[in-house]
């Protein structure tokens, strides 16, 4: 658990990203209710007082050898800095292009944006329609005594070889992993060794779902894995 900053303390960039991006609130039943800045969604108070539950992403991005990308999160993140997670993470924001729900093309519109924001990697490389939504999950996270997460996931896979170009005010680190060596990150830190964290989302997929959709990426199968009616509630 790490302390929580002063606002007055946070990055600058972070800080912008906070005021300025209106995430979209949501029901349990992903129906949209309204629209909060992403400070205020995050703020614990809020998720816990007011039961605030906000749209987000989950992308997991496999290279043609079937290896997934990971990232680690700056230092400057106000929720979970430093800690390991799948590829990219965030929210479709409340814009028309990103509330599109059809074939969640919103949450699609929303991952193409942020793989270029955070990991530098071109729209070309990432086509909308090469996403594949293969689930929503429902949870509920603190970070630390003042911010959490409380999140209505899409969880989108995608198999490409990319251009990386990490964003230092995003992302700390990033690596390729095929399941054994994802397997060896997991005892490592169940054991805390290395001081190693990972996220509460990407634990939750890897612990419910990862392993037996990998199967699907390796097999090309993907889409007979998809299951987008149910809303799996793992809070």
């Amino acid at each position: 658990m790490g302390v929580a900053l002063p606002d007055a303390a946070m990055d600058a960039v972070q800080k912008r990203l906070m005021f300025e991006d209106e995430c979209i609130l949501v029901d349990e039943n992903d129906c949209v209710v309204g629209h909060e800045s992403k400070y205020n969604c995050h703020l614990m108070e809020n998720i816990e007082s007011k039961n605030w539950l906000h749209r987000a992403f989950s992308v997991f991005l496999f290279n043609s050898k079937y290896e997934l990308l990971l990232q680690q999160r700056s230092a400057t993140k106000v929720t979970f800095p430093l800690v390991w997670t799948n590829t990219c993470c965030s929210h479709p924001l409340y814009r028309e292009s990103e509330l599109i729900e059809e074939d969640a093309l919103g949450a699609r519109n929303a991952a193409q944006r942020k793989l270029l924001d955070e990991l530098g990697i071109p729209a070309e490389d990432v086509p909308v329609d090469q996403f594949i939504p293969l689930g929503r999950m429902l949870y509920k996270a603190p970070s630390d005594g003042k911010w959490g997460e409380h999140e209505l996931d899409y969880l989108l896979f995608i198999v490409r070889d990319v251009n990386v170009n990490p964003n230092p005010d995003e992302v700390a680190d990033v690596k390729y992993v095929t399941k054994e060596q994802l397997k060896e990150l997991l005892r490592k830190a169940d054991a805390g060794e290395e001081g190693l964290k990972l996220s509460p989302w990407f634990r939750l997929v890897v612990d419910n779902f990862l392993f037996s959709w990998w199967d699907h990426v390796e097999k090309g199968t993907l889409k007979e894995a998809a299951d987008m009616k149910t809303i799996h509630k793992l809070t």
